[in-house]
């Protein structure tokens, strides 16, 4: 079972002059659900290397005892610090693809060539993809074989708009994972904010927030093991 794992290589919150990046959790929760299921997994980004953490996201009021254990794995952060370039990533290499989230997404996955081509190989492939917390957002120039939007029609869900509210980012985000998903015809839901929340539609799992990476991890490897 071979993993794919595709960070973001973006660290700027917009002109806030503040850093961003990928989150923690959304990162440490899939990889050991991974990694514990058994698979080989690759951990790819936009320029490859070492990809930014959003500093926010290892503050003590979000870690959780998965973080602790990635920080402290040696072996991990090592993998981590050598992400392959995504230009140089093939779908045919892997049975699945997972997306954190994190706010870089939201500036370059959303629109990297690349990422856009490799996930529609993905779909075309007939594979699994899970995406969680603002990385669904990476969605919204994805198109399906028939040239619609992959989400038009599919049951999906994101970081809500009531989230993005609360931490006070609505004005800096390039576009709300909310709003995308519905105007590509999405058929979005939401659970409590902060809450585990997963949608499952065919092939394409999404998750809501932080607390939803370690869900849709394992509803991932329901669908790999549904073949």
């Amino acid at each position: 079972m071979k993993i794919l794992i595709v960070l973001t290589s973006h660290d700027r919150l917009g002109d806030t002059g503040r850093k961003t990046g990928f989150w923690l959790e959304e990162l440490a929760a899939p990889y050991y659900a991974f990694q514990d299921a058994g698979a080989t997994l690759t951990l790819a980004s936009p320029k490859g290397g070492q990809p930014p953490l959003d500093p926010k996201s290892n503050e003590p009021d979000f870690q959780t005892d998965l973080t602790r254990r990635f920080e402290a794995d040696a072996a991990a952060k090592a993998q981590l610090a050598q992400t392959v370039p995504l230009g140089e990533i093939r779908q045919e290499d892997f049975d699945t693809v997972f997306y954190p989230g994190g706010h870089g997404p939201l500036w370059d996955l959303a629109e990297d060539a690349h990422s856009i081509a490799l996930l529609e190989s993905f779909s075309r492939a007939g594979k699994p993809i899970a995406l969680v917390c603002h990385a669904p957002g990476v969605l919204r120039h994805v198109g399906a074989p028939d040239g619609r939007p992959l989400v038009a029609g599919k049951k999906v869900t994101g970081f809500a708009n009531s989230e993005e509210e609360a931490v006070g980012l609505t004005g800096v985000v390039p576009f709300l994972v909310e709003d995308e998903l519905r105007a590509k015809g999405g058929l979005f839901s939401k659970g409590a904010d902060w809450a585990p929340y997963v949608v499952q539609d065919g092939l394409l799992i999404t998750g809501q927030n932080p607390a939803s990476s370690g869900p849709a991890a394992r509803k991932l490897l329901e669908a790999l093991a549904k073949g």
